[in-house]
């Protein structure tokens, strides 16, 4: 597997609280110039940078982030406000409060009613693995599957803990024909990038492997 292909499956991410219009613009030259799947950035930006982009790069953004207990009706409209704004896939956090405590006709009306919102657009559900057991991380599985969402996502990479292999595996094991992983969260190295996509992984949160490109850049790889 060489370093374009990783690129290609990658959203690169800047979630940070301090990101000023400069660092967000910046990664999307660099999503640009290295063909990544997406940049994944806040919403506050999402129009400055479809504008600045076009349809050279798809604009990723995140809602309900990155707690996920906002209400149904608050993630609707992030949902529809960031669309209008031109983003090309929404990254929504479920309310992880409702799944322990067995809430799941109200997670999976959430996120039919954000697939309805997001009509052809990517959505993908973001569960926070390092919060739930393997019994709470297969019932996701299963209600992802069912709403109709097009990706499951381990983490925000806000919480305690990022994606793992096993939970990679876990979900390829479990989700249903037509739902893709994003593994997301503590992606350092190639060799993590390589192994998350061997597993199952179709697309990666991260922004180390534009990072290594520009380091690699002089090495010819």
């Amino acid at each position: 597997m060489n370093l374009s292909d990783i690129l290609s499956r990658c959203d690169h991410t800047l979630l940070s609280q301090s990101a000023t219009w400069e660092d967000i613009k910046a990664i999307c030259d660099d999503g640009m110039k290295y063909k990544t799947a997406s940049v994944c950035i806040p919403a506050a930006y999402v129009k400055e940078a479809k504008d600045y982009v076009g349809d050279k790069l798809a604009i990723c953004t995140v809602i309900g982030f990155p707690n996920g207990y906002s209400t149904t009706a608050v993630k609707v409209f992030e949902c529809e406000d960031a669309l209008r704004n031109g983003a090309d896939e929404i990254d929504t956090v479920i309310n992880v409060g409702h799944l322990k405590s067995g809430r799941y006709d109200e997670i999976l009306a959430e996120l039919k009613a954000l697939k309805a919102a997001c009509g052809d657009k990517i959505l993908k559900v973001i569960i926070e693995t390092c919060l739930l057991t393997d019994e709470e991380k297969i019932k996701m599985c299963e209600l992802v599957t069912l709403s109709g969402a097009d990706y499951i996502k381990t983490s925000t990479g806000f919480s305690t803990g990022g994606a793992t292999r096993e939970d990679v595996a876990l979900f390829a094991a479990h989700i249903g024909e037509g739902v893709k992983i994003k593994a997301a969260g503590g992606i350092a190295s190639l060799k993590d990038a390589e192994d998350f996509i061997n597993l199952g992984a179709d697309r990666l949160g991260t922004s180390r492997i534009v990072k290594i490109a520009k380091n690699e850049q002089g090495f010819g790889y």
